[in-house]
């Protein structure tokens, strides 16, 4: 199994320990680390140490807790709880592309977009993530100022970025929420309310401050320019949803710079960018990082690689796996965008295990109903590397092909200064790596299979599994009401409406009984 580049990962857990508290539902979300040094007294004496403090930080999007995959930074279930398992299961299980079967409590709900309260655990386990990592970022930046560390102007930048990460999940999927600074870190009563707009404002306005002072190039698995970029790309891309006011010439802007100012290029075969040694990639610009012995977790890549396989039906090792939990499958709303599989040559089309498994999703909670999606995978690019347990695949979040499509996107949509030609280069050269028949200007300004607009149809085979299908579905207008129907959607075999209140998830009633200023989203 992959080597680790740098020793990012060697984190100084400790440093960061926390009592089993709910960050979310405590009426002080700035709750203080206990450790037996202060921060600021551990830095005076170990500048180094800061190394490790934001390491911590980096991996609460990918880690459940400091002392290994059985443990939680909050009181939530250290297995189901962790940043990316929330961001996978709330984005992609909740939309038309993949289904769950397992059933817990609560994950019926999710996974059919049906009865969601705001009593379900799924939900809450991402909100309370997002004041998990929000609060630690606030700590060290009060810290920063006051102590000397090399490369302070970067780190602090990066720590920003975290936090606005975090933020960004939090107006994406929540709509609001509380603005925890760390102007007001420590205050003892409850946070004010902030709206939809006063968050995405403040994303946009440090990110905005700190592009120009993050690097270039970085070590691996830290915050770039090329980050921020992105990050900032995507928050004007859904800006029409998030504020009312579109901003489609911004998102464009920032996805070129992307293009043409950073250093990426498309890996040139796509299953690389998914497999145990994609730290080499060309294309990933920000990943969540994985290692199966380094940075154990049953909420990374472990997650979508184990959860796909079954022995049954699909064999462990050739993914390199030893466990299969036999959870995920994909539908044909998924696999339906290639046509038929056996004769499709677009190399996306064949990441699907059909062997013993039916085309259409009669019963969700059946393992063969339905493909398992194969596109992660825990064995090298070489095909070698033995089986284990966990994965030591990384999760690319931002990634060169999505800032391709989103510029696409944006010159469809007519944005000033776009060029439609340069988007139409962008999509080929997409589909061209993943050998599918390269389109035309009138393929990508029309209209794609089953009604959809070409480019959300692309994003899906594309990016599936990544993050993005419930965000992307909702800003084409397509996730709610019955416009689009997929399976299961509406807890009904071939979908049903759903209503737009869906378009955001409720807050976690815990979170209103902790704030007495939070108030429940419409709907719910």
């Amino acid at each position: 199994m992959k080597k680790l580049k740098n020793k990012f990962l060697i984190v100084l857990f400790s440093l960061f320990a926390v009592n089993s508290i709910n960050l979310s539902c405590t009426n002080d979300l700035n709750t203080k680390p206990e450790i037996e040094l202060s921060l600021e007294e551990l830095l005076a004496q170990d500048p180094k140490a800061v190394e490790g403090i934001l390491s911590r930080l980096y991996g609460s999007f990918a880690l459940s807790g400091a002392d290994g995959p059985g443990s939680s930074d909050i009181s939530d279930d250290a297995g189901e709880s962790p940043f990316l398992r929330g961001i996978v299961n709330l984005q992609d299980f909740a939309a038309d592309a993949m289904k769950n079967r397992w059933g817990d409590n609560g994950l019926d709900q999710l996974t059919t977009t049906s009865n969601w309260t705001s009593e379900n655990k799924f939900f809450r386990y991402l909100f309370n993530r997002i004041f998990f990592t929000i609060p630690q970022c606030n700590n060290l930046l009060t810290i920063l100022p006051n102590v000397e560390v090399n490369d302070k102007e970067i780190i602090t930048s990066e720590v920003r970025f975290l936090r606005s990460l975090a933020y960004f999940y939090l107006v994406d999927v929540f709509g609001k929420g509380v603005l925890a600074t760390e102007i007001n870190y420590g205050q003892g009563t409850p946070l004010p309310e902030a709206s939809r707009i006063e968050l995405f404002e403040y994303i946009e306005t440090e990110l905005l401050a700190i592009e120009p002072l993050l690097p270039a190039v970085n070590t691996y698995g830290r915050a770039t320019k090329g980050a921020a970029q992105m990050l900032l790309a995507k928050l004007y891309l859904n800006a029409e949803v998030y504020t009312g006011t579109e901003r489609y010439a911004d998102a464009a802007n920032y996805a070129n710079k992307v293009i043409t100012e950073g250093t990426y290029t498309l890996d040139a075969n796509f299953v690389d960018v998914f497999s145990g040694d994609n730290e080499n990639s060309t294309e990933i610009i920000f990943p969540l990082i994985a290692d199966a012995e380094v940075s154990q977790s049953f909420g990374n890549t472990t997650y979508i690689v184990n959860g796909s396989l079954l022995a049954d039906t699909t064999p462990l090792a050739d993914f390199g796996a030893t466990d299969g939990w036999g959870g995920h499958r994909s539908s044909k709303a998924w696999y339906g965008l290639y046509g038929d599989l056996s004769t499709s040559n677009d190399e996306r089309s064949k990441l699907f295990w059909t062997t013993g498994h039916s085309f259409e999703m009669n019963d969700y909670r059946e393992w063969t109903d339905g493909y398992p999606s194969v596109k992660f995978r825990n064995t090298s690019s070489t095909g070698s590397s033995g089986a284990t347990a966990f994965s030591s695949t990384d999760f690319p979040l931002f990634r060169l092909a999505d800032a391709y499509l989103m510029y696409a996107e944006c010159a469809i949509k007519n944005a000033s200064g776009t060029d439609i030609n340069t988007a139409l280069t962008y999509v080929n050269l997409v589909r061209g790596r993943a050998k599918a028949d390269l389109v035309n200007l009138i393929d990508i300004q029309g209209n794609g299979p089953n009604g959809l607009p070409f480019i959300i149809n692309e994003r899906a085979r594309e990016l599936n599994l990544e993050g993005h299908r419930r965000t992307d579905l909702i800003r084409f207008n397509l996730f709610t009401g019955n416009t689009y129907l997929w399976p299961w959607k509406g807890g009904v075999k071939d979908g049903t409406s759903i209503p737009s209140t869906y378009k955001l998830y409720p807050i976690p009633s815990s979170a209103l009984q902790a704030n007495p200023n939070l108030s429940q989203n419409p709907g719910f």
